[in-house]
C-alpha cells in the first residue's frame, strides 16, 4: 500500500505530461491554420466544464465543502493564472516559435515555482549549514542561465528534412517574411512564453492553498474551467466582434478542441490538483521537462519542426539545473527526516528513566 502511494503520483504526472505534449502538438497545427486563440480557449474550457460537472456532482456531492465567496474568488483568480491568460500566452508563443520550443519554456516552471514559494515559506533555503540548500540555489541559477539561452539565442538548425503537404505551406509562408520580421516574431513569441511561464508557476502556489480550503479536485477544476470559459469569451468578444470566427472548420479543429478540453483542461488539471495536494507544488512542477521530451518525439518526425542549437543547449542546461535543484530538495528532506527520527529515539530513551524516577 505504501509503495502504491509512493508511485501513484509519479505515474500520474508522467501520464499528465504525455497528455499535455499531445495537446501542444495539435495546437500548433490549428493555430497555424488560423484559428483564433481566445475562441479555442473558450471552447476548450466549456468542454472541460461540461465533462467534469457531472463527475464532480456524483463523486463529491457528499463531501464537498460549502462554496463561500472567498473560495469563489480564489477559483476566479486560479482561472486567470492557470487557464485563460496562461493558455493565451502559450498559444501566442507556439504560433510565433514552435511546439518543441514552447515546451522548453515549461522547463523553467519548477525553478520559478521554487523562487516564488520562498517568500510564502512554502520552501526554505539553508545556504550556510546545508549541502542541499546550496544545491537548490546553484540549480536555480543554472536553470535561469538555460532560460536566457532559450530566450536570446536561437542558433542554426541541427538537421535538414524534406517538406511536404501542410508543413511545406507553413514553412514557405515563414520564408517569405523578412529576416527582421522573423526575428521580431520569435522575440514576441519568447516574451509571450515567459509571461505564460510566470502565470503557470503562480498557479501551482495558488493551487496549494486551494487544495487545503476546497479539497475536491473534480469540483474545483470544473469551477475553474467555468470561470476560464467566461473570461476567455469576454476577452474574445471585446477584441473582435466578428462572430464568424466562432465557427469550427473541419474535423481537425473539432477533434483538437474536444481532446484539449477533455484531456488537457479536464483530466490533466484534476490530476495535477491531486498531485499538488499529495506531494506539493514543487514536486508537481518538477515533471514539466517531460512535456518537451515527449513533444519532441512527435514534433520533429511528424510535424517537421526544426530543432535549433539554442533550443537544445538551453533545454539541456535547464534540465540539468532542475535536477540539481531537486537533488538539493531531496537532500534537505532526508536531513529533516533524520533529525525527526533522532529526536523520537531520544524521547524513547528518556521514557524508561522517567518512569523509574516516578516509581
Amino acid at each position: 500500500m505504501k509503495s502504491c502511494d509512493k508511485w501513484s503520483p509519479i505515474i500520474a504526472m508522467v501520464a499528465i505530461d504525455f497528455g499535455f505534449a499531445i495537446v501542444n502538438l495539435l495546437l500548433k497545427r490549428i493555430v497555424d491554420g488560423g484559428m483564433d486563440h481566445l475562441v479555442f480557449i473558450t471552447y476548450r474550457q466549456c468542454i472541460a466544464t461540461i465533462f467534469l460537472a457531472p463527475i464532480a456532482y456524483l463523486s463529491e456531492r457528499n463531501r464537498r465543502p460549502k462554496l463561500t465567496f472567498g473560495i469563489l474568488c480564489h477559483h476566479f483568480l486560479s482561472a486567470i493564472v492557470g487557464a485563460s491568460l496562461t493558455q493565451y500566452f502559450f498559444l501566442l508563443g507556439i504560433q510565433y516559435t514552435s511546439a518543441s520550443f514552447s515546451c522548453a519554456f515549461i522547463n523553467m516552471v519548477p525553478v520559478i515555482t521554487f523562487l516564488m514559494a520562498l517568500p510564502f515559506r512554502l520552501e526554505n533555503v539553508n545556504i550556510k549549514g546545508s549541502t542541499g540548500g546550496r544545491a537548490k540555489v546553484v540549480g536555480a541559477l543554472v536553470c535561469l542561465g538555460g532560460a536566457m539561452i532559450l530566450t536570446l539565442y536561437k542558433g542554426s538548425p541541427l538537421y535538414k528534412y524534406s517538406r511536404s503537404g501542410v508543413a511545406t505551406h507553413i514553412v514557405d509562408q515563414a520564408l517569405k517574411l523578412s529576416s527582421g520580421k522573423r526575428k521580431e516574431r520569435w522575440t514576441l513569441g519568447s516574451m509571450a512564453l515567459i509571461s505564460g511561464t510566470l502565470l503557470w508557476s503562480s498557479w501551482f502556489l495558488l493551487q496549494s492553498y486551494i487544495s487545503k480550503s476546497y479539497p475536491c479536485q473534480y469540483s474545483s477544476t470544473a469551477i475553474m474551467s467555468l470561470f476560464a470559459a467566461i473570461q476567455s469569451a469576454a476577452l474574445a468578444v471585446s477584441m473582435d466582434r466578428n462572430f464568424s470566427m466562432w465557427a469550427l472548420k473541419g474535423k481537425e479543429e473539432i477533434l483538437t478542441v474536444m481532446y484539449a478540453g477533455i484531456v488537457g483542461s479536464g483530466m490533466c488539471y484534476v490530476g495535477m490538483s491531486w498531485c499538488v495536494k499529495k506531494r506539493g507544488p514543487l514536486f508537481t512542477a518538477a515533471f514539466s521537462p517531460l512535456i518537451q521530451i515527449i513533444a519532441a518525439m512527435f514534433d520533429i518526425p511528424f510535424l517537421h519542426e526544426q530543432l535549433h542549437l539554442g533550443s537544445l543547449l538551453g533545454s539541456i542546461t535547464v534540465i540539468a539545473g532542475l535536477y540539481i535543484l531537486l537533488w538539493g530538495k531531496n537532500k534537505e528532506m532526508q536531513n529533516c527526516v533524520a533529525k525527526v527520527s533522532q529526536g523520537t529515539e531520544e524521547i524513547k530513551d528518556q521514557e524508561p528513566s522517567s518512569q523509574v524516577d516516578i516509581l
